[in-house]
């Protein structure tokens, strides 16, 4: 990608390319890593008719598509009629599921859909590694999901990943599990958001894993997909495919379960917060006059990364993943290859990380074997 095109996206468009929607807090699992905490539904949640007017929206706005997640999405009774409402305004719909309410008849009727991507989330290449994140029980529950799909005839869906110490040297089985079923492997990086503020110090991966990782996606970025997710890793050399960039609110943005909208999916905190789709000027008045946003679509500085000579191969690195472990925003990213990142969090004393905004974690019913810290 040029760089003169990467400098225009910086400076934001008229719409985002895509957008992520949180329909829901409601969930039936309890991930370790879950960005938003999910469990409880919050009563404020949109209504059916106020989704359907923010979908009405971003069809006038040309949205090309929206990525809707959760908690979990199915959760909701209007599922359905959303995803259509959806399509039939020319917005293409990916959702991310943990396969628990994808029975046949969901499989058959998503298959006769257009314009509509499935991703179900698993954390492991087995029972064993994925239920000590996502809960005992709900690997073979993703696996039935993909199991219907298949039989349904549904196109290749994507089986989505985040990459753990666990699963950093699995990389392999995971495709091999995608290309068993004919799916794509979507693979993300661990950021210390929601739940995962507790989980990343113990759960994500080691600085030799992250030059594993690297050299995993250089020999198979073809056939994987990454969301962008591992561009610090561009500091090791050769660029991985893909955008390369931070798109928060530039690009890319959160509709949360209750209508705000933050600059992107990792980062809801109120310092995050662009405004709500509820306020005056909807949607469209956020993303377009939004002061946040406004700011994070000015040139970045490059702080204490400039004299490193790799900061524009890695652009400084994920901006939720210095602000949940309490680095400076225009300062290197934890995991940063180098290892300043490294260096200014064993300088820094505890409790002195911003804490994720909400928590709507319910208490945890099903057993959950521990995860070893190695």
């Amino acid at each position: 990608m040029t760089g003169k095109l990467i400098d225009d996206l910086k400076g934001g468009l008229d719409a985002p390319i895509c957008l992520t929607w949180e329909l829901t807090y409601a969930c039936n699992l309890s991930c370790v890593h879950c960005l938003s905490s999910s469990g409880r539904r919050d009563r404020r949640e949109l209504r059916t008719d106020e989704a359907e007017a923010v979908l009405d929206e971003l069809a006038r706005l040309q949205v090309f598509y929206i990525n809707i997640g959760g908690g979990e999405p199915m959760i909701r009774r209007d599922f359905f009629p959303l995803v259509d409402h959806a399509i039939d305004r020319g917005i293409g719909v990916k959702f991310s599921t943990n396969g628990t309410f994808l029975d046949a008849a969901a499989a058959a009727r998503l298959t006769a859909m257009d314009y509509l991507d499935v991703q179900i989330s698993v954390d492991g290449p087995d029972a064993l590694s994925n239920d000590r994140v996502r809960g005992a029980g709900s690997y073979d529950v993703a696996r039935r999901a993909m199991d219907h799909l298949a039989a349904a005839g549904f196109g290749p869906f994507k089986i989505s990943v985040v990459v753990t110490r666990h699963t950093a040297e699995r990389l392999d089985e995971l495709l091999a599990l995608a290309d068993s079923y004919r799916a794509q492997l979507r693979v993300t990086r661990l950021r210390p958001s929601g739940r995962g503020a507790d989980s990343w110090a113990e759960l994500h991966p080691t600085a030799e894993q992250q030059r594993t990782i690297y050299r995993w996606l250089l020999a198979h970025g073809d056939r994987v997909l990454t969301g962008d997710s591992f561009f610090h890793l561009n500091a090791l050399g050769e660029p991985l495919p893909g955008l390369n960039m931070c798109g928060a609110g530039r690009v890319v943005c959160l509709i949360d379960p209750i209508g705000d909208v933050y600059a992107c999916p990792f980062v809801i905190h109120g310092q995050f917060k662009a405004g709500s789709v509820r306020d005056a000027g909807g949607f469209t008045a956020v993303w377009r006059d939004s002061t946040l946003f406004a700011e994070l679509r000015q040139p970045a500085s490059a702080g204490a990364c400039a004299s490193c000579g790799s900061y524009d191969a890695c652009q400084g690195g994920c901006m939720a993943a210095k602000f949940f472990t309490g680095l400076p925003l225009d300062g290197p990213d934890p995991e940063c290859v180098v290892g300043h990142g490294e260096r200014l969090l064993a300088g820094l004393g505890a409790g002195t990380a911003p804490r994720p905004m909400a928590d709507h974690s319910r208490p945890v019913t099903f057993l959950r074997r521990a995860v070893p810290a190695t």
